[in-house]
């Protein structure tokens, strides 16, 4: 029986059913430009697969997915794990973020819904009347 590759079968389904592959990298040339300028900051050296590297850690922090399970693409699983815990540990990722925070380009937000606080009264029971939410009743 001949051994399937794992990402040849997420780019099928991906193409079966959403009619396009979907993209595993993120990072366009004028974001990878910005970021190697603060990795060259805080003592990251462009090693030639530094921009595939990084490219496999936003990779698994955007898909939540186990190191394990990072696709071959972007190499050795556990040499990327070592990497990312020690600028983890050496407080990297910190200044990392802390650089790209000083030069926002409001692009992308993200909302966490953990910390969105709302009432409990706001959950959608079953009311009493037609409700028009947003809309001025003429009162």
């Amino acid at each position: 029986m001949k051994k399937v590759c794992k990402s040849a079968v997420l780019r099928f389904l991906s193409l079966r059913y959403y009619g396009f592959v979907m993209p595993r990298f993120m990072l366009t040339d004028e974001y990878w430009s910005k970021l190697s300028t603060i990795f060259s900051q805080i003592k990251i050296y462009n090693k030639p697969n530094l921009r595939l590297v990084v490219e496999g850690m936003l990779y698994r922090i955007r898909v939540g997915c186990p190191w394990r399970d990072l696709p071959t693409e972007f190499g050795e699983w556990n040499s990327m794990f070592k990497k990312f815990n020690a600028w983890s540990i050496q407080g990297k990722w910190l200044k990392i973020f802390q650089l790209v925070m000083q030069d926002p380009d409001m692009e992308w937000l993200f909302i966490d819904g953990s910390y969105v606080r709302a009432h409990q009264h706001s959950t959608g029971a079953v009311g009493g009347g037609p409700e028009a939410i947003g809309k001025s009743r003429g009162r």
